[in-house]
């Protein structure tokens, strides 16, 4: 397939190319600096900014789905215009962990544990979330990684799940950028979850 990538120069965004490349796909990676893309066969690296709609739907036009991997300061409406524009019609966001539920009806984020600091950039992934479950034009799918997500090795495995915080025998929840990029293009080639949230972790 040929996948538009936005945020592709950054930590999960370069491992997602990667993990795309690896797999045989085409990747049109989008990032405001390309010289920062990862330089790999099969990769066009293309400089653009996702907040204005009409230039993107140019550097995606002619991808079969595009994957999110940028931050929430770009609203779902935004996004989901370019792609109409362009008549791409799967959309992949990169999100976060805040609203997975640790106990029914309790997200990670309304717990003592979860920190003030976090809080403003987690409304955001929250607040995206909630536009994209009104969209039904475009099939989307969101990824809320595990807790902590980190630099470490490809171990290629990982558990998944949808709605509930994936913890480990010691009630941690992690997983690398690595294996986060593998379950992305896993859902991606698979498409278990459309219109829909899920999750992953070791």
């Amino acid at each position: 397939m040929a996948i538009a990538v936005l945020g592709a120069s950054g930590r999960a965004g370069s491992e997602i190319v990667k993990e795309l490349v690896a797999r045989g796909h085409e990747v049109i990676a989008i990032a405001r600096k390309p010289e920062a893309i990862p330089a790999l066969p099969g990769v066009t690296a293309k400089a653009g900014d996702a907040s204005e709609p009409a230039a993107l739907a140019e550097l995606i036009r002619g991808a079969d789905a595009v994957i999110s991997a940028i931050h929430f300061d770009v609203p779902a409406a935004t996004l989901l215009s370019a792609l109409k524009q362009a008549g791409v019609g799967r959309l992949l966001v990169t999100g976060g962990a805040a609203s997975l539920e640790v106990a029914p009806g309790v997200r990670l984020i309304d717990t003592p544990e979860f920190p003030e600091a976090w809080k403003g950039a987690a409304q955001g992934g929250i607040a995206f979330l909630d536009a994209l479950k009104g969209e039904t034009e475009i099939d989307w799918t969101f990824f809320s990684p595990a807790a902590f997500i980190f630099e470490g090795p490809r171990l290629g495995t990982y558990r998944g799940g949808k709605d509930q915080l994936v913890t480990d025998d010691k009630g941690e929840s992690r997983i690398s950028f690595a294996d986060y990029a593998i379950a992305m293009v896993d859902e991606l080639e698979q498409h278990r979850y459309p219109r829909a949230r899920f999750t992953a972790g070791y």
